[in-house]
């Protein structure tokens, strides 16, 4: 979690006043920051028989964020990914085609929100003069930003929410990385999900209960 920004000197410390800047009607405010997203990538994209799972890696960091997807999603992404060219463009190449064509690009992908054991993300599109965000499903987001050559991005409070995993180092790491895959399930990710004040609590599966079904898992 990030931490709080403090000025230099702590708190208590007495700072000489500055002389107050002249306002004029130039002076515009700052707009604000984008604060709390971190660069992420492609780890890997694991299949089973009837899901994905899509690994998504911290480049300045250890955390790795698995999003179980569809098998279609799964397989929109690979396609790209592995840089296969289909002589006909998928639904993702259409939006990419349409968005180019209007005179806007995409510029990045943000994984925004978790809730209910449910993840959100947007795609941010500009024209050059202004940025709009579209509300998405990861898996649609990422196989847009591999198309759109655009980086990914998980907003940190996604990390701090969820059980991440940690990037193997060396080959014994990796052989056991392997094998805790081989179990992991989508209660494991989310068993530890923390809430946002305010936000009620997500809602617990009664014992026995199976996984979410298919497409319940992302947003």
């Amino acid at each position: 979690m990030a931490k709080n920004e403090k000025g230099k000197g702590g708190e208590g410390e007495e700072k000489p006043e500055k002389p107050e800047k002249p306002k004029s009607r130039e002076d515009k405010p700052e707009k604000p920051r984008t604060r709390g997203e971190k660069e992420v990538r492609i780890y890997s994209l694991a299949t089973t028989v009837n899901e994905c799972i899509i690994f998504l890696e911290e480049l300045e960091g250890s955390r790795l964020l698995p999003i179980w997807i569809g098998i279609a999603e799964g397989q929109a992404i690979a396609i790209r990914f592995s840089g296969i060219v289909l002589p006909r463009p998928l639904t993702h190449d259409l939006l990419i085609s349409a968005v180019k064509q209007l005179g806007w690009e995409v510029s990045k992908v943000v994984v925004s929100d978790i809730k209910e054991n449910t993840f959100y993300a947007r795609v941010a599109v500009t024209d050059g003069k202004k940025t709009e965000y579209l509300d998405s499903r990861p898996s649609d987001a990422i196989a847009i930003a591999v198309r759109a050559g655009c980086p990914i991005f998980v907003d940190e409070s996604v990390f701090d929410r969820c059980q991440t995993l940690s990037k193997p180092i060396s080959e014994d790491e990796v052989s056991k990385f392997k094998d805790e895959l081989k179990n992991l399930k989508p209660e494991d990710i989310f068993k530890n999900l923390k809430t946002k004040p305010g936000e009620a609590p997500p809602k617990k599966d009664k014992p026995g209960d199976a996984p979410p079904p298919k497409g319940e898992e992302e947003k």
